[in-house]
């Protein structure tokens, strides 16, 4: 079913494109395919988001709807005199008051907190009905929060899934480590296509297990997938990641499998078998809505027992919005009318 959408959607998109001359090449759409170049252009966006521990009270982040997000604090450096530029917050009283001379309290921040992006572009994420394919929102994401925290300082790492393996980048504080990653993203992103046969996935045991291989613990792990394949350990590995990290699953759905209509006829195909598709048999419309329900609560079943983060994302919409709506600054950009 997701190569034959994806084809369809393809189409779709190309032929609503304004033609130039015969000469010019097609601009690239990047609601269907992302390269290096539109990955490095949303840097002026994701650099404005913050993923510190301190969060807004909206935020998925703060506590509220999961574990709290654990981050840098301070540790104690030292006691001197103080100085006209510091801040009079941070004077220790009690010294103060025994010595006759003010003091103040220095500290400094603890170590960084490594982020590892685990970003699925296997082909059943090569699928959109309305905005983009999966693949993209989980693409464009990646590099918002890329973006997000190099300008945080902090070590940024990741994973990029593919069907036929997995493409690991170390956490490192360097822009070179992220476009490294970048263009592992740029290019699984770019090996996708409609007409592509759909090998057996790379299952979540699999991603799982890497990511254990490079986050032992205090890391911030974002899984960006549709989850589709979830394997006998997922749950074990799971559990054993929360206990050391922060994890937050940021499942990718498209609204069509959100709620799958009841007159949607499609001839579908994985590349070397196809089939037809008639929703309004109300078996199979009822067996294709039972997958994506029950994947919805097994996700939520993980986040009420292991304290992990749920961040669900839509491919029908722009993923910046959605971002910012998850970290709890979407109120901000709503001015009161004058």
């Amino acid at each position: 079913m997701h190569a034959a959408t994806a084809r369809l959607r393809t189409a779709t998109l190309s032929h609503g494109r304004v033609q130039g001359s015969q000469t010019s090449a097609p601009s690239p759409d990047h609601r269907v395919h992302v390269d290096l170049a539109y990955l490095q252009s949303l840097e002026p966006q994701g650099s404005k988001l913050r993923l510190l521990p301190r969060q807004p009270a909206r935020s998925v982040l703060n506590g509220r709807h999961g574990s709290r997000l654990r981050g840098r604090g301070l540790d104690f450096l030292e006691l001197r005199n103080y100085l006209p530029s510091d801040d009079v917050r941070s004077i220790d009283w009690h010294v103060t008051a025994r010595t006759g001379v003010p003091h103040v309290r220095v500290f400094t921040e603890e170590r960084d907190r490594p982020t590892l992006l685990v970003v699925d572009q296997r082909m059943s994420m090569f699928f959109g009905s309305r905005h983009a394919m999966k693949s993209v929102t989980a693409a464009e994401t990646a590099a918002l929060l890329g973006f997000a925290v190099l300008a945080q300082n902090d070590r940024i790492g990741g994973i990029v899934i593919r069907d036929d393996g997995l493409d690991e980048v170390r956490p490192k504080r360097s822009r070179a480590t992220l476009m490294r990653l970048f263009r592992h993203l740029a290019e699984a992103n770019s090996a996708l296509h409609a007409k592509r046969p759909a090998p057996a996935p790379t299952s979540l045991d699999a991603i799982l297990t890497s990511v254990s291989r490079l986050a032992k613990r205090d890391h911030l792990i974002v899984i960006l997938s549709d989850f589709d394949v979830i394997g006998p350990r997922s749950e074990a590995l799971l559990s054993v990641l929360c206990r050391h990290n922060n994890v937050v699953l940021a499942p990718v759905s498209d609204p069509l499998s959100e709620s799958l209509p009841h007159d949607w006829r499609r001839v579908v195909s994985d590349g070397q078998l196809q089939a037809t598709l008639d929703t309004s048999d109300k078996q199979v419309h009822r067996a294709l809505q039972a997958v994506s329900d029950q994947r919805r609560e097994i996700l939520a079943d993980w986040q009420r027992r292991f304290g992990m983060i749920l961040a669900p994302l839509s491919a029908g919409e722009p993923a910046l919005p959605q971002l910012r709506k998850l970290l709890g600054l979407a109120s901000r950009d709503r001015r009161p009318s004058s």
